[in-house]
């Protein structure tokens, strides 16, 4: 079992010395993988609603100063020497196809082969509009035929490809990521267009539990899930082994609410013995990695948490 944690890409945390401070200092205590979350701009009017609170209400802690993601993914991969770095997620229809799969393979090459890209379609129309992505309603087919675009760059010798959205030919790719066959694809989202995506082109599915349209918040909830999910591997042609589970958790501990909304257990609520049960159950079902959002105001409080983590959780997996 992986467990990663979720790196600041905005606000006081993400100053060089914090977001440092917190990525290396977790790195050395034992944390598998880092995320990293992706916005370019935060409109001030936004309509859109944000899938993963109650209210639809984007957090307002998160719309000060932000840093673009894979520029601060690449900064992190020179400070750190054995942390995988995820992209969590990577809206793809955010940046150029051919751009996008060059910066990423750069990524990849100079950690060493550390970078896992983390995809999704986007939720918020606003923002797809202010830098001039492509058409917001189109976000699914342009995603989808980004991604086939990225693989077919990066593991081609002679990459061609014709499609709606993006099309090239006659060029050269190189380096190519040092990972073979490409840096692994979670597929995030909990529909059915994000599952079947996964099911198509994925390498794991990462959903996030506080979806409250599709909630993941109780063991069963994610066992109906993951099995919905093999059975689309299944239909695409695939292995559904080929297809891993992962899972963003960002609600969790004593604080968090001990039922979920079918009235089980909800997942990671309660005392760390509770946790690690969680994480055992989860990872009997197949998980193979799991991250979580430590919260704090300073990077000593946030590392402090991950120490407490640390230290009375993991243990007892």
């Amino acid at each position: 079992m992986q467990i990663g944690f979720n790196a600041p890409t905005a606000g006081p945390l993400s100053t060089a010395e914090n977001v440092a401070k917190i990525v290396v200092g977790a790195e050395a205590m034992g944390f598998d993988y880092a995320t990293f979350s992706d916005h370019v701009v935060i409109p001030t009017a936004i309509a859109a609603e944000y899938p993963y609170s109650a209210s639809g209400e984007f957090p307002s802690g998160t719309r000060g100063e932000r840093h673009e993601q894979l520029t601060e993914i690449a900064w992190i991969a020179a400070k750190t020497t054995r942390l995988r770095l995820v992209t969590s997620v990577m809206v793809v229809p955010h940046r150029p196809a051919v751009l996008t799969a060059k910066i990423l393979s750069t990524i990849d090459v100079l950690s060493g082969g550390r970078l896992t890209l983390g995809i999704g379609a986007g939720w918020m129309r606003e923002e797809f509009e202010a830098i001039g992505a492509p058409d917001f309603d189109a976000r699914g087919s342009v995603t989808d035929e980004y991604v086939r675009a990225f693989i077919e760059l990066w593991t081609k010798d002679a990459p061609e490809f014709h499609g709606k959205h993006v099309r090239f030919s006659n060029i050269g790719f190189a380096p190519k990521p040092a990972q073979k066959p490409h840096p692994p694809i979670w597929v995030g989202g909990e529909s059915g267009p994000a599952l079947r995506r996964a099911a198509r082109l994925g390498d794991a599915w990462y959903p996030i539990g506080t979806n409250p349209q599709n909630p993941l918040d109780s063991l069963t909830r994610f066992k109906v899930q993951a099995a919905r999910l093999r059975k689309m591997v299944t239909d695409a042609g695939r292995d559904p082994k080929a297809v891993g589970l992962t899972l963003r958790v960002t609600v969790f501990g004593e604080t968090a609410p001990p039922l979920a909304s079918d009235g089980e257990h909800r997942l990671f609520a309660g005392v760390p013995a509770r946790l690690a049960a969680d994480i055992r159950a989860l990872r009997d079902v197949g998980v193979g990695s799991i991250d979580f959002g430590f919260g704090g105001s300073t990077a000593n409080e946030v590392l402090s948490g991950m120490e407490k983590f640390r230290a009375e959780v993991l243990p007892l997996v």
